[in-house]
């Protein structure tokens, strides 16, 4: 990059979102980071100072489009304009989808799918000024495939997909480029649920034989974020040849 570039992460305190922001480190970007749950998050931006990296570090759930607000605030004030902004916060929800509550409902399409919305309404307009901009949203292959007893999960991530690929259309003649990492099984928090034996099953369902890595994800993902400007609306799986 010509000049210091700015990222804001969300769901940045752990898992792809920390290998993310480890990765941009790496390119030298200052970092806003935000997730859920502090006392992670802070831990995060303490092992990202050591490696010399502005980082910002705002406890918020993007559910919220207040918290978002705060969110986007607190980064402007202290780095000025976003340059890029990964959406990766996320949760799952595993069960049949007649047993789901309202509030469940509500939760899960929140942090998956209305941040993604809250975040990028937040970052358009000066990445629209400055003719220049990239977002990334981390999705999944259940928003192309769906997976059974994660109907919801993969609706979530299904408009995520949709939400990618029409917004990259419309800020394409701006100069700002949209695009989705697809993830398959990655071995994060969200999959520790399973037990050996399940993730031995899963494993072998998998051409590579194995769940992916936070950091083969990251690493994807900065592919994305540096990739030719003419690359835009393309939902990029990585999944080992899985789905």
């Amino acid at each position: 990059m010509a000049s210091v570039k700015t990222a804001l992460i969300t769901g940045a305190s752990r898992g792809i979102g920390k290998a993310v922001a480890l990765r941009l480190a790496r390119e030298g970007f200052r970092l806003a980071l935000c997730a859920r749950n502090e006392a992670p998050l802070l831990e995060t931006r303490k092992e990202l100072l050591t490696l010399g990296v502005p980082c910002l570090a705002v406890a918020a759930d993007v559910s919220d489009p207040a918290a978002c607000r705060r969110l986007f605030d607190e980064a402007k004030a202290v780095f000025g304009s976003i340059d890029i902004l990964v959406n990766n916060a996320g949760i799952s929800h595993v069960g049949l989808l007649q047993d789901m509550s309202d509030d469940q409902w509500d939760a899960l399409i929140g942090t998956n799918l209305s941040s993604v919305f809250y975040c990028c309404r937040l970052a358009i307009p000066s990445m629209v000024a400055a003719k220049s901009g990239r977002i990334l949203n981390i999705s999944s292959v259940w928003g192309s495939a769906g997976a059974s007893c994660e109907a919801a999960y993969s609706a979530s991530k299904g408009g995520v997909n949709a939400l990618t690929r029409a917004l990259a259309k419309e800020l394409a003649p701006s100069g700002v480029q949209v695009n989705a990492l697809a993830c398959g099984a990655i071995d994060t928090d969200m999959n520790r649920f399973l037990s050996g034996e399940e993730r031995i099953a899963l494993a072998g369902e998998i051409p590579a034989g194995r769940l992916g890595t936070p950091e083969e994800a990251a690493e994807m993902a900065w592919k994305l974020l540096s990739a030719p400007d003419y690359l835009t609306g393309q939902i990029v799986t990585l999944d080992g040849g899985w789905i």
